[in-house]
């Protein structure tokens, strides 16, 4: 998917998916309400009805769950040398585009959990325009992509590193220091 939205004049800069705390919410809720509901269906008093009504409750909460799980597998951020993209959606592909040209400010935030688990929020602001990739969540090591987008926008006309090419690196944090 991610290739055939990348021109052959362009450069890849940055790959990302989204740090997995994104979906671990949602999964651990998805954890618990399933062994709620299973827990319901065999200590309840028999009921067919309610059995039916739990069981069925607790399939939903599982297909739930494994189609979020999917959206965030698929959910990309790619920059290039000429955008950045955000790449998302198992069924319809939804393609949220920004031209480096455009770019006016950046701003990268990471909370105390952001800092120790290694992700962030890169807010990106363009010329009076509200776009679709306004706030970048949950991003791996959101100063290596602060730090690309920077030196592709302000920087001068030099080679750009590539970064996070393989996804988030372990031990990253033990190289910075």
């Amino acid at each position: 998917m991610l290739d055939e939205y990348i021109l052959p004049t362009e450069r890849r800069v940055i790959r990302a998916r989204l740090h997995p705390v994104a979906i671990v919410h949602k999964v651990l809720l998805a954890v618990v309400l399933f062994v709620l509901l299973a827990l319901g269906a065999t200590l309840l008093p028999g009921n067919a009805l309610l059995d039916n009504v739990l069981w069925y409750g607790s399939l939903a909460v599982l297909l739930t769950a494994s189609i979020q799980t999917g959206e965030w597998w698929v959910e990309k951020v790619v920059v290039t040398d000429k955008r950045v993209m955000r790449m998302r959606g198992l069924l319809t592909h939804h393609v949220d585009m920004m031209p480096l040209t455009k770019v006016t400010d950046l701003t990268f935030q990471r909370t105390l959990l952001g800092r120790l688990l290694g992700y962030g929020s890169l807010h990106i602001e363009s010329a009076g325009q509200v776009q679709g990739l306004e706030l970048l969540s949950f991003l791996p090591e959101p100063e290596e992509v602060y730090g690309a987008i920077s030196e592709l926008v302000f920087g001068g006309k030099r080679q750009t590193r590539t970064y996070l090419s393989r996804g988030p690196r372990t031990g990253a944090r033990s190289r910075r220091r």
